[in-house]
């Protein structure tokens, strides 16, 4: 089957299936959760209409500086991109025709974009016999001649998070090994900021850390990612970037999204009911849940179970749920779905229910 890479865009999925869409969808393949951007945007909305008169920042101002002082670092300290997607391409750029460690299953973007510059790609095999847990062992064992790590905290796809003593391992024998740390912190809001390595960046300055604004803040549409790390390794990455990447809107809305500290709140407890809601369900269903610390998780049928029967007869109903056909080591095996309304869970759930009762 040629099915996207990504979640969302579920009309892409059918086509490709040749499937006809249910005029109905409900799209658990994407992360974003089901709130909907903060308030404020909708009520500044024709505040907005000045700025498409005039050229943007070239560095994305406000947003840049309102990011530098949510995480108490200098405004050279980060660079804005066009999502995090833009930036994994600079990343792709900096270590084109060099050895790069993955650690699989990934984000596909990153092998993708790397594979794109010429990289040489070595992956470091989660799996499920242990729990999908990363081993600072075999990462080890992988970093000689390597010039960069791509660590994903928490983990896409399995929404499993590292304690930031296991990052300060790994970012300790990236440094004795001469070896850059990539760390990608897209899902981190929903685990706490005190999980995050940016405060200790100051230790580590070949670490460089990539965020997201997509997830939290439900604006998958304005594109909007940005880096912390070393200024002058900042400035190489950001070489060759379109002029004005990141648009005059996003940037008033990035910054702005950084100062809601209640709607961050309820977004979190929210996932997290959600998550614990629907773990609970799966394994009394029988079915084997990753140990989730965000707002998505993965999960596996019981063994007499076919993934490939479930997979299209949820889409036949409307459902769709992220297959891991392009995650390496899970293989179509496993599914991963994104929280959503309770309402949008129970349905899920009933569905479900339904179908391991008939098949």
């Amino acid at each position: 089957m040629n099915l996207p890479d990504h979640g969302a865009n579920p009309k892409i999925l059918y086509k490709r299936l040749g499937m006809e869409a249910p005029e109905k969808i409900l799209d658990f393949s994407e992360n974003v959760h089901p709130f909907g951007p903060p308030e404020f945007i909708a009520d500044s909305w024709p505040s907005f209409q000045d700025l498409i008169r005039f050229y943007p920042d070239p560095d994305g101002e406000p947003f840049r500086s309102a990011a530098a002082e949510f995480h108490e670092v200098e405004p050279d300290c980060v660079i804005t991109g066009n999502g995090a997607a833009e930036i994994f391409t600079w990343l792709a750029r900096r270590y084109r025709g060099k050895r790069v460690v993955l650690i699989e299953p990934a984000f596909s973007e990153y092998r993708k974009t790397l594979e794109a510059e010429g990289a040489e790609v070595v992956a470091v095999q989660l799996t499920e016999e242990n729990g999908w847990r990363l081993q600072l062992d075999e990462v080890v064992l992988a970093l000689k001649g390597c010039a960069a790590v791509y660590i994903c905290n928490p983990h896409n796809p399995t929404g499993l998070l590292l304690e930031q003593h296991v990052l300060v391992s790994i970012a300790e024998e990236c440094r004795n090994a001469g070896c850059e740390l990539v760390l990608d912190e897209a899902f981190i809001d929903f685990a706490g900021e005190e999980f995050s390595l940016i405060p200790l960046l100051e230790t580590f300055p070949h670490v460089i850390i990539v965020r997201s604004m997509t997830k939290m803040y439900a604006i998958p549409g304005l594109r909007m990612g940005y880096a912390i790390g070393e200024p002058e390794v900042l400035k190489q990455l950001k070489q060759g970037a379109a002029h004005w990447n990141v648009n005059a809107i996003s940037a008033q809305v990035g910054a702005r999204c950084l100062g809601q500290q209640t709607y961050r709140k309820r977004v979190m407890e929210a996932a997290g009911v959600e998550r614990e809601s629907m773990t609970r369900f799966l394994e009394e269903k029988g079915c084997t849940a990753t140990d989730s610390a965000v707002n998505f998780l993965s999960f596996r049928l019981p063994a007499d179970k076919a993934p490939d029967a479930f997979f299209n007869e949820m889409l036949e109903k409307g459902i769709v749920l992220r297959h891991t056909k392009s995650f390496q080591g899970m293989d179509g095996n496993w599914f991963r779905i994104g929280m959503k309304a309770a309402v949008q869970m129970q349905q899920l759930r009933e569905a479900m229910t339904r179908w391991l009762r008939d098949n």
